[in-house]
């Protein structure tokens, strides 16, 4: 069985006996390929007896899609060679359930190939690309031969896409140039001085897209990004071990007008899962699903006329203490006709999220597998609106349980209240909250997060990852999204 784990599907006994790890890219890449701004990866090269010439470029430090001139000297004359822009690539290292952290990989692509004239001067002129953000190397090099380099520094920026709109509409923000090494890579949004989550760009090279909704009263309202590698947002960052890393303050106005609110439970079900292991043997349609949802899952080659039994694989126990083990089911039953073909007709079980295998036993040890996925899902609220105090429950179906999908964070009025954990109760999350603010419309997110690991800098637990979307670690996991009108203040809580 495998459940939830990105793009491998050992079974879970590989998992307890032995950690198969991979290094993780999920689908959402916003930035175009590094290849494609500049050109085709290259060498990285070394000096060999020193260094040659001299390099400089104008400006020395931009945002993405600035020109950028480079002039060089003192090279030998009327000879070509490849300026290159070094940087990282970056993964996940994520996989059988568990979270070890992030990698990064040495680099080069080249900027243009360049021609030296009779006394040894260069001159390139390239954009700076979309890409980690903060000092890189630009080198001269001829093959493996690194002859010299320059540094220029790509400038972080932060902006929204629309600085105004109604409560509820959304607020877009993009940010470029986020760094990849310590104190450049983990930044925190800050909402009216409440801590919202964090974006991550492992996978999307400095490049972070996420939406949250606009929260509060008519007016305006302060974002702040701000770096921290240890949860907490780093408040003085003036007086910190490296002071002039940028902080970002930006306003949003929210207008009159009808509020714009999320879009029912059962519409933001996911309709693409990128996460998805091969079928195998036993394919099934739909590939993947909500709990309680019909499927057929078809193989051929049985024998003509015999009954077969389908069996689910899941995980039982308790996270806490360390210990579960595989848990098999039978969920359906069908005969095979007179070609071979079984057609198993059920209704996904109440159960985890993420990948379960499938088998069918044939007998003398043989038998044929293949794969399901449940994705997760939520229930509309069991209650809308009430005075401050009023109860209401968020019930999320089919969280997983591995520890980058386990919990779902959540988030009421863009400030982050806790988290909450699906693995013991077979991937069912309630949430009992109680309705607080002033009268109006209260917006509350569910997002996905790391739950634990092994890697210990940047901490990154247990805390809403904005950027789920395009760069969550493993598996593809949707976020979702509730509205409470809070009628009037309650005199029973002291309003």
């Amino acid at each position: 069985m495998s459940l939830g784990i990105g793009r491998l599907s050992a079974p879970v006994g590989a998992f307890v006996a032995v950690l198969g790890l991979a290094l993780v890219t999920p689908h959402g890449v916003h930035a175009a390929p590094l290849a494609a701004q500049l050109g085709p990866p290259v060498a990285l090269a070394v000096p060999q007896n020193g260094y040659v010439g001299h390099m400089s470029v104008a400006p020395a430090h931009a945002p993405v899609g600035t020109p950028v001139t480079l002039s060089g000297q003192g090279f030998p004359p009327d000879q070509e060679f490849d300026l290159a822009w070094r940087t990282v690539n970056g993964s996940w290292k994520a996989g059988d359930g568990v979270y070890l952290g992030r990698d990064f990989a040495a680099v080069a692509y080249r900027i243009a190939t360049v021609k030296s004239d009779k006394d040894g001067r260069v001159t390139a002129q390239f954009v700076a690309p979309e890409d980690f953000g903060f000092e890189h190397d630009i080198v001269l090099q001829q093959g493996n031969r690194l002859l010299t380099q320059t540094a220029f520094d790509l400038d972080m920026t932060v902006k929204l896409k629309s600085d105004h709109g109604p409560v509820g509409g959304p607020i877009e923000i993009e940010a470029n140039g986020i760094g990849w090494a310590e104190l450049q890579a983990s930044w925190m949004l800050l909402y009216d001085n409440a801590y919202t989550g964090w974006m991550s760009s492992i996978t999307t090279h400095g490049t972070a897209h996420f939406t949250i909704p606009a929260t509060g009263r008519p007016g305006p309202h302060i974002l702040e990004v701000l770096n921290s590698d240890f949860g907490s947002i780093y408040r003085n960052m003036q007086q910190s071990p490296q002071p002039d890393r940028p902080r970002f303050k930006l306003r949003y106005t929210i207008t009159d007008g009808a509020p714009v609110l999320p879009p029912p439970a059962e519409q933001q079900r996911q309709t693409k899962v990128w996460s998805l292991p091969a079928p195998g043997d036993l394919v099934s349609t739909p590939a993947f699903s909500t709990v309680d949802q019909p499927v057929v899952t078809v193989g051929t080659g049985f024998e003509p006329g015999k009954t077969y039994t389908l069996n689910w694989t899941s995980l039982t126990g308790n996270r806490i203490i360390g210990h579960w083990e595989e848990a098999v089911r039978p969920i359906a039953e069908a005969t095979a006709d007179a070609s071979g073909r079984v057609a198993f007709h059920y209704q996904v079980p109440d159960d985890l999220g993420g990948n379960h295998t499938l088998w069918v036993d044939l007998g003398n040890d043989k038998r044929k597998v293949g794969n399901y996925w449940v994705a997760a899902s939520a229930l509309p609220l069991d209650v809308t609106s009430g005075p401050v105090g009023t109860q209401f429950t968020i019930h999320l179906k089919g969280t997983g349980w591995t520890e980058t999908a386990n919990i779902y964070t959540v988030v009421y009025d863009n400030g982050h209240t806790g988290y909450a954990c699906g693995f013991n109760s077979h991937g069912d999350i309630q949430i009992f909250m109680q309705a607080t603010g002033q009268p109006g419309w209260h917006f509350i997110d569910l997002y996905p997060a790391i739950y634990k690991g092994k890697e210990t800098h940047p901490v990154s637990y247990r805390l809403p990852q904005l950027t789920y979307a395009d760069d969550h670690p493993a598996e593809d996991l949707p976020a979702f999204h509730f509205a409470f009108e809070v009628t009037e203040k309650s005199a029973a809580v002291g309003q």
